[in-house]
This record gives C-alpha cells, structure tokens and sequence, in this order.
C-alpha cells in the first residue's frame, strides 16, 4: 500500500492476528541514493522485530518498486538489518508505475524481475526471504510461465492479486486462477483480493488453496479483521492514535487511517464525519477520538468474548 502502512499502524495491526506486516511501496532508486529518502520512507522499531503479549511472532516485510537488479539488490541490502524479507511488487497498475517502468509494466518482462530476485539473494543472508507481488495476465498461460520462471530464479513465495492490471477494483477477482496458478509451482502461494473479513479470508484460502492470504484495502477499512471484528472497534482507533501520538508520522495520514477504519463503525455517520475532516491538527483529533470513544465502552476483548 503506498504510504499507508507505516510504522504507526504496523504497530495497531500486530495486535489482531496479523502474521506478515509489511512497509508501504518503496521507490528502490531514491531509497539508495538519498538518505532523506530512507528516512521519509522506514521508521522502524524495536517492538516490530519482537513477540506480542499473545507470545507471536510477525514478520516485517519491506516492499519495492524497482526497475532492475541493481537498484533492487542494493535497496534490499541497506534495509536487510532492520526487516525479515524484501518483497518486489509487480502488481501496481498506476499509470505513474507503469511509466516508470514498474509495477504491472514488470508483468512483461519475467526475465529482468527473475534477475531482479536472483541480485536481491545474493546480497541477502539466507535467513532474509525474497518474495514478489504479481496480478494475473488474461492469457493465464503466460503468467503460469511467469511463476515458473520466479520459482526456478529462487523466489521464496509469490503473492497473486487475482486481477489483471487493467480491472479495476470493482470486478470480482478470479479465485479459480490463484488456485491453477498454485498448482503449477512448488513454493508457496498468498492469496489477494477483496479480504473484507475473516470469513472472507477463510473463504479465499478454501477457494485458491492458498498458502496465506492476505488484505490491504480490508485492513485499512478495519485493522481488526483478522481477529474476528467485521468493522473496526472502538479500542483499535484509541490504539491507533496512542501508536501515532510515540511514532509520529504526517498528520494527513493520520486522518486519513482514522477516517477509513471508522468509515463502516456504528454510530458514525455524516455530522461525525463532518466533526472528524474538522480536525486541524493531532490534538484536534484526540478529543474527537476521546468524546466519541469514551473511555468506559467495551474493551476489545470483552466485545469479542460478547460475540
């Protein structure tokens, strides 16, 4: 997810049983050459890299746009110290990636981006997974060459959004693809699209046969859903402004994360979202957060023992 998934709500979603987390898409040319670049784009912290009070361990995976080898390797080798894997995405459809000659524009060459996976291997300690995001081709045989090639490049798991880069987000994605495109390859295979809830995601792991599953768009809409939550509770905004307010990042972006998990809450209509887009500054929005969610509502766990 570009810009979305920095360390604050990295943080919020460990506590609801997410098992992979992973870095908004970075630009692997500006992330080697400027270390302003690097700072705007990783914060991290120690809490990332350690076991949650439930005792589970998450990996953090750093993601990439890149255009060739080089850039990726050296991009993968800076922030290999601080992440448990670097992942390479293939599947951005936006016009400025593809112009770029990244994103969906890799979905053409498989040749350079098994080159790509291969560079990254070499700089990276054994214990440091290289994986790839891809969307599906509409002549599914070239993207079952396309896997095929990853895998005997070394990749150590593909992620398939199942749509092809020029649907959009309205056409349902094609489950019975992931699950073709599985059975041709040996190593593991994550699931993506529409995950909204967890029977979603237990739905398109029966559908696809998958290996993982995983969410964007859904974990925004509501971090919790993993562990159970069909919209976000009230406990997860509290603790994502907490999260916010040690790690701060653009208050923007703080908005807009509190904006989409209470897009669906109950109680959350057009005078409280007027009263939210009001807010000018962090402070603003910690008395809205306060005087919506009082203090005395339903933790988290008490409203999923309720369930």
């Amino acid at each position: 997810m570009v810009r979305y998934s920095k360390l604050p709500f990295r943080l919020l979603i460990r506590d609801y049983n997410v098992d992979v987390v992973y870095t908004p898409m970075i630009l692997a040319h500006e992330f080697i050459r400027s270390h302003i670049a690097r700072d705007s784009d990783f914060i991290t912290s120690p809490l990332e890299r350690h076991a949650t009070a439930d005792g589970l361990e998450h990996a953090l995976i750093a993601q990439f746009a890149s255009a060739g080898p080089e850039d990726f390797a050296r991009a993968a080798e800076l922030i290999a110290p601080w992440v448990d894997g670097v992942d390479l995405n293939c599947g951005c459809p936006q016009s400025w990636a593809v112009k770029e000659g990244i994103g969906c524009s890799l979905m053409e060459n498989p040749e350079l981006v098994a080159e790509m996976v291969q560079a990254a291997k070499a700089r990276l300690d054994r214990s440091k997974s290289v994986s790839v995001k891809i969307r599906i081709h509409k002549d599914l045989a070239k993207t079952v060459q396309w896997v095929q090639t990853l895998e005997q490049a070394g990749v150590d798991y593909i992620t398939i959004h199942g749509r092809t880069r020029s649907q959009r987000s309205s056409t349902s994605p094609d489950y019975d693809a992931i699950r073709m495109l599985k059975q041709h390859v040996s190593i593991p295979i994550v699931a993506n699209g529409d995950a909204y809830t967890l029977s979603d995601v237990q739905n398109i792991a029966k559908l696809t046969d998958a290996d993982g599953v995983m969410a964007a768009r859904g974990v925004l809409e509501n971090p919790a859903l993993f562990a159970g939550f069909d919209t976000t509770p009230a406990d997860c905004v509290r603790r994502f402004i907490g999260h916010a307010v040690r790690c701060p990042i653009p208050f923007p972006l703080v908005l807009h994360h509190v904006g989409e998990m209470t897009g669906r809450m109950p109680g959350i209509g057009k005078k409280e979202r007027k009263g939210l887009m009001a807010c000018a500054d962090l402070i603003d929005l910690v008395d809205f957060v306060e005087d919506k969610f009082r203090l005395d509502e339903p933790s988290d766990a008490a409203s999923a023992n309720d369930s």
